[in-house]
């Protein structure tokens, strides 16, 4: 359980970061806000108590490592790392625009802090795999965080990955899924269902659990519970909205990329306090 101070902390440190990506998509006019914003309270979680990271030297080789599966949503991981110094705030005013080192997917090669190149679903879980493969036959002490979308969970790659880190015991790597019910073309349960997410991930032999993904004392004690298990790989599942706490996109079928103007944005921004 959090401390009231971290609780306060990190709440704060999540407001912030939900103001900069609405301000940083809402500056360039358009972008894939609804999965941005379901995932801030576990970047918050992340990179503000949980993670060994060092803003100022982001190859740090005892680091732990975070890989945003789901990279469309790297606006709010631009917001996380920005605010905590590991770029300029201003970068934020790049985004996706020519020369930016902040492009709409993440990329490994132009933005400090990321550690994989994502943006071809399917794809984070299983470079997660080998990252976590390899530290754990170099005896390393590091963990491997991955974040992976729901709709993404309709790939085959997700659940081939899945097999593989079960098989190799990989105790080093836990995975968030962000379960705000929605995709680019609609529902999940009317596009292609997940059915019953929390026991799939049990039957292939994973510790899984099942919280409310924007209650940081639920995320945090999940992934206490996730460190403390002995030999397997952990799925956290987190029931999320997509758009949440901005709400002209709240829960919207069509806030996956959409379009807002600057004054919405800030009218956004201002609600939060």
């Amino acid at each position: 359980m959090l401390t009231p101070a971290e609780h306060t902390r990190l709440a704060e440190f999540a407001k912030e970061i939900r103001k900069k990506t609405l301000y940083t998509i809402g500056n360039l006019g358009v972008g894939h806000i609804g999965g941005a914003l379901s995932i801030v309270e576990v970047l918050a979680l992340l990179y503000g108590k949980v993670m060994k990271i060092d803003p100022n030297n982001p190859r740090w080789e005892d680091r732990d490592f975070f890989i945003l599966s789901k990279g469309h949503a790297g606006p709010a991981l631009y917001a996380t790392l920005a605010l905590k110094g590991y770029f300029p705030l201003s970068e934020l005013d790049t985004l996706n625009r020519g020369g930016t080192n902040l492009p709409s997917h993440c990329d490994h090669l132009l933005t400090k802090g990321i550690d994989v190149t994502t943006g071809s679903l399917g794809q984070g879980l299983s470079i997660g795999c080998g990252l976590a493969y390899a530290l754990l036959h170099d005896g390393k002490q590091q963990y491997v965080y991955v974040v992976i979308g729901d709709g993404e969970s309709q790939e085959g790659q997700i659940w081939e990955a899945a097999m593989f880190a079960a098989h190799y015991k990989l105790r080093n790597m836990i995975v968030f899924t962000d379960y705000n019910k929605l995709q680019l073309d609609g529902r999940i349960d009317d596009v292609m269902s997940l059915g019953d997410l929390a026991e799939k991930w049990r039957s292939f032999g994973w510790h899984t659990q099942q919280v409310d993904g924007h209650d940081l004392n639920a995320i945090h004690e999940a992934v206490i519970n996730a460190q403390n298990r002995q030999t397997r790989p952990a799925m956290i599942i987190l029931d999320t909205i997509k758009g949440k706490g901005a709400a002209f996109c709240e829960g919207l079928e069509s806030n996956h990329n959409m379009s807002f103007t600057m004054e919405t944005a800030n009218r956004a921004i201002a609600e939060l306090g």
